[in-house]
């Protein structure tokens, strides 16, 4: 039986496995790959330091450990799974335009001296590791205070294999919206859609905290809050400039566009507050910064900075809106507004680079500059994506469901809180 089973396994490999040669440049240039190994360092910090403390510092005091522990685990669940499968799902050599073969299963047919874009392959793989790492802790923000930590362990990791590892390689490895024309640069679909919608789905199949809309539920500390949300838009250099996959003008002006929109869009929630609510707060302006990083993560390689200024105070609005009317408006319990704040914008991000792009900065015009092709492709993408991801995380939920005897802690857990009732550990003495 086992023999059998084995070979079955083989079968599948050589049938998912075509003969495709990829071309690539022999050389490694060391300025590419000293920049990538500081921005995939930089990206690995913003998942259990950056969004750990961003997160943290929203919650409850009772719950601000699990909470941080969800983005500490992401990063090592996706750590070995990357190794294990991640990689040649997303980045292998594609079959159909839908999924990578298992050509580089367990990192194999790649040696110390593969070249990926002027860099090492291995370099490569983990600068993209680093960014289904972050990905998959966001969502972790829509459903904490009420989600088994065994059931966040299996949801995540089916849905690094299952949902992230098939967008990405749609969108970068080679897969169909590639070849489609589709612009996202660093992650509009991959990242911020794609979980603000997943966190949106499994905030419903979890359902709301008890005490959601009955009582006000005060952060743990602003202060962690803010100091998560800095190290965020210094980790985000790392993500947007880093995607521009080496040391050259291209990631230089990233830079420079990303640090615009983060500042506009810190701007715009906290004068828009101040108008609506007679007070700006720091929780507002961290948040807002943190919008206007979402919406340009798509289109910081290809708009001008005047667009990208525009972009980010946009953001601002956008999310102040999604967080502060349509959440209540609509009676879901997205906890760290995952869906207000990336979903919201990795959608915004996407339109947006679809009407303000130019050849000036990118590969092709947008809308404005009279292309409406690619406005079209930029649309028909996110639609494909959010379909995808809703349907999935869905599917995902339930079976993680049933594998855990349901997907949230009980009442006398939630009220406890999850530091004591999971983890026997305080955050703060209490």
């Amino acid at each position: 039986m086992a023999s059998k089973f084995y070979k079955f396994c083989w079968a599948v490999f050589f049938i998912l496995t075509p003969n495709i040669a990829l071309a690539q440049n022999n050389t490694i240039n060391q300025a590419n790959t000293a920049w990538m190994l500081v921005s995939t360092a930089l990206v690995l910090s913003m998942t259990p330091v950056g969004l750990g403390l961003f997160y943290g510092g929203m919650v409850r005091s009772k719950n601000i450990l699990n909470t941080i522990g969800m983005s500490l685990i992401s990063l090592a669940i996706v750590s070995i799974l990357w190794i294990f499968i991640g990689y040649t799902l997303a980045f292998g050599p594609d079959t159909y335009g839908i999924i990578g073969n298992l050509k580089y299963l367990f990192l194999n047919n790649i040696s110390l001296n593969s070249i990926k874009n002027t860099i090492p392959t291995y370099l490569y793989c983990t600068f993209q590791l680093s960014f289904a790492a972050v990905t998959l802790a966001l969502i972790s923000g829509s459903v904490v205070e009420r989600i088994k930590f065994s059931s966040w362990i299996i949801f995540g990791s089916l849905w690094i294999i299952f949902v992230y590892a098939p967008i990405a390689h749609w969108v970068w490895g080679g897969g169909f919206l590639q070849k489609l024309g589709v612009l996202d640069f660093a992650g509009g679909l991959v990242v911020e859609a794609n979980s603000g919608i997943s966190g949106l789905v499994l905030a419903l199949s979890v359902g709301k905290r008890r005490d959601f809309k009955k009582t006000i539920i005060p952060p743990s500390s602003i202060a962690l809050t803010l100091a998560g949300a800095g190290l965020l838009w210094i980790g985000w250099f790392g993500f947007n400039a880093g995607s521009a996959i080496g040391s050259n003008a291209l990631s230089s002006y990233v830079f420079l566009s990303t640090n615009t929109a983060a500042a506009a869009g810190a701007l715009s929630w906290m004068f828009i507050e101040w108008i609506f609510h007679k007070h700006p707060t720091m929780l507002g302006a961290a948040s807002g910064a943190i919008a206007g990083l979402v919406a340009i993560t798509p289109a910081c390689g290809f708009v001008g900075i005047g667009s990208s200024l525009l972009i980010g105070a946009i953001a601002g609005v956008i999310s102040f809106l999604g967080v502060t009317f349509l959440k209540y408006k609509f009676s879901y319990d997205d906890s760290l507004d995952v869906f207000g704040v990336h979903g919201l914008n990795g959608i915004f991000g996407i339109i947006a680079t679809g009407f303000f792009a130019t050849t000036l900065v990118g590969p092709k015009n947008g809308f404005f500059f009279g292309d409406y092709k690619t406005l079209f492709i930029q649309l028909l993408a996110l639609f494909i994506t959010i379909t995808y991801a809703a349907c999935s995380t869905f599917v995902i939920a339930k079976i993680t469901s049933l594998l855990t005897n349901g997907l949230r802690i009980n009442e006398e857990d939630e009220q406890k809180g999850l530091d004591i009732a999971t983890h026997t550990e305080t955050g703060f003495d209490i």
